[in-house]
């Protein structure tokens, strides 16, 4: 197994470490699990940090040289990497804690390929960083991901921080008029809603926050929105990156120019330099 990582591209590296995680999220599903406080209200189970150490075991073996950043053990290895892994072993751990398998295991190699498991579809969201596609277990077939607006589902995250109210409140999009003309809410606070996008399956993710590019819980499912073609803004239509403002990840172009045009001009920066 570690002869045949070492030679695996960074892309199946990926993909194999999400899958690793993905089976230790869904082996400890429905147990009563131990919580480990992380303050204002976030916590981890031993779920978290049994699958991030499954993770970790990959990659060491598959890129021993690179930096991992864990969401539950922070960065490791070498100070002076210039490769870096964001993880994050259980994204929706509230929604596995009380039960839910809306859930996904994220990991991303930093402005390169990155996977998203589904514990328990048994999908993997993969992307090169050129293309994107799902496969269906380990070894699995495979399709491309073809976004498509159809569904006229919008994921929004409604938790907190809020830090660009009262500019834009994301409760408040759900109140508009023509939020409701258009499209159908839902709510699933997972980097699963960012794939569903990328696969067909949402016209849209919505959520607030300041530059999501380098964290553990955005950063795989931005790649593959990107990779698949998506409309990938901030709240204010300006590029994700260094001083951004959340997220808004759309099926197309038209979907995403509607969804801007119901958050507002209040505090954008243009939609100039979007990712499309």
């Amino acid at each position: 197994m570690t002869d045949s990582l070492a030679s695996a591209t960074d892309t199946e590296v990926a993909a194999a470490a999400a899958l690793a995680g993905a089976e230790v999220v869904r082996a400890r599903y429905g147990r009563l699990h131990s919580r480990i406080d992380k303050g204002s209200g976030d916590f981890a189970t031993d779920a978290d940090l049994a699958a991030e150490e499954a993770i970790l075991d990959v990659i060491r073996a598959a890129r021993p040289g690179n930096a991992v950043h864990g969401e539950e053990g922070g960065r490791q290895g070498a100070a002076g990497a210039e490769r870096e892994w964001l993880v994050d072993p259980l994204c929706g751990t509230l929604n596995y804690a009380v039960g839910s398998q809306l859930v996904s295991v994220n990991v991303v190699l930093r402005n390169g390929p990155a996977a998203v498991a589904d514990p328990f579809s048994g999908e993997v969201f993969l992307t090169d960083g050129e293309s994107a596609r799902v496969r269906t277990g380990a070894r699995g077939a495979e399709r491309p991901l073809a976004p498509t607006a159809d569904t006229r589902l919008v994921d929004v995250n409604l938790d907190p921080p809020f830090p660009s109210a009262p500019g834009f409140r994301a409760v408040d999009l759900l109140a508009h008029p023509g939020f409701v003309a258009h499209f159908r809410p839902r709510v699933v606070s997972t980097t699963l809603a960012l794939a569903w996008v990328a696969a067909g399956r949402r016209a849209a993710y919505v959520t607030d926050g300041g530059d999501l590019s380098g964290s553990v819980h955005f950063a795989a499912g931005i790649a593959l929105c990107r990779a698949a073609g998506c409309v990938v803004t901030g709240v204010d239509g300006a590029p994700v990156g260094p001083g951004g403002r959340g997220l808004v990840a759309a099926a197309d172009a038209g979907t995403h120019e509607l969804l801007m045009s119901m958050i507002g001009g209040r505090g954008r920066k243009g939609r100039k330099g979007g990712d499309g």
